[in-house]
């Protein structure tokens, strides 16, 4: 495949944005101005742009230059870490395994999938949270080994990720006992009655709970949204509020923070998959995983 313009000249242009001009970039590099100077324009012409615009006696970026230099610095700044990365891997002796997991997933469910992995000899286990789509994409540039999440990822042509379904949990209610005790009202309609806590609108289980909602006639009276499983439960152990749960929580919640359940929902369920890189899964920690069916 022929690329569209050279790497070096995007090199060049990169170290003339970051020293603030093409003669101290010139006096980095070692080379002569009109050198650095004629490789920009053979980047200029190779992209069909200006990249700088002349402003008094320095150099201004155009608003294609921005967009260049703005892809530059991130091609440039991972380049310059890659030595270190390389020199960490071939010197370690654990092997490295980069999970990324979504905020809304139990930590109990988590835990028992990740626990097989994390016992295996040799093994450095990094747990990552962040937003999904940033997931998908660094899972897809390799920076991740993969993705556990509460949604199975979108097709999408120009991400080569798959989906792994490893199991669901249906929902549950939970309250303190004075919150319980506050209403007379059974369930489910009891929940239109108490203050509530829920996931926020981004997360998977948000949709399928309003779903649920409006076919029970529940106006539901929400008065905190966490993007956190843990934060919710949390937030919910000091009376904030009734929540949502899954089956995977019930002996903590009750047994250990004193909760009352007031419910069970299981037209809602919330869902695992683990997104890899890969259909034919090779990699054996990851085989060991997807092996962790959790149903609840």
């Amino acid at each position: 495949m022929n690329l569209p313009f050279n790497y070096r000249h995007l090199h060049y242009f990169w170290v003339v944005v970051k020293e603030g001009g093409i003669a101290r970039a010139a006096e980095r590099l070692g080379m002569a101005v009109q050198t650095v100077s004629g490789q920009v324009r053979e980047l200029e012409g190779a992209l069909g742009f200006a990249l700088f615009k002349s402003s008094g006696r320095s150099l201004e970026l155009t608003e294609a230059g921005q967009e260049a230099f703005r892809h530059a610095d991130a091609i440039f700044q991972l380049g310059t870490q890659l030595a270190a990365s390389v020199r960490e891997v071939a010197t370690s002796t654990s092997r490295r395994f980069a999970v990324g997991i979504t905020n809304g997933l139990p930590k109990a469910a988590v835990e028992r999938l990740l626990e097989p992995v994390a016992r295996v000899p040799g093994v450095h286990l990094q747990a990552w949270e962040y937003g999904f789509h940033d997931m998908l994409a660094a899972l897809a540039l390799h920076r991740l080994d993969l993705v556990l999440a509460d949604r199975a990822a979108p097709a999408n042509p120009n991400l080569k990720v798959f989906n792994h379904h490893l199991g669901e949990a249906s929902i549950r209610w939970y309250a303190t006992p004075a919150l319980k005790a506050s209403t007379s009202a059974r369930f489910p309609e009891c929940l239109g009655e108490l203050p509530l806590l829920l996931p926020t609108p981004d997360m998977a289980l948000r949709e399928r709970i309003g779903l649920w909602f409006e076919r029970q006639s529940i106006r539901p009276n929400v008065i905190g949204e966490f993007a956190d499983s843990g934060m919710i439960a949390t937030f919910g152990a000091y009376g904030m509020g009734a929540f949502p749960a899954t089956g995977w929580s019930h002996a903590d919640l009750t047994r250990r923070q004193g909760l009352k359940l007031l419910g069970r929902s299981p037209e809602v369920s919330e869902q695992i998959y683990a997104i890899s890189a890969e259909r034919k899964i090779e990699d054996p920690l990851i085989r060991t995983l997807l092996m962790q069916k959790v149903v609840q």
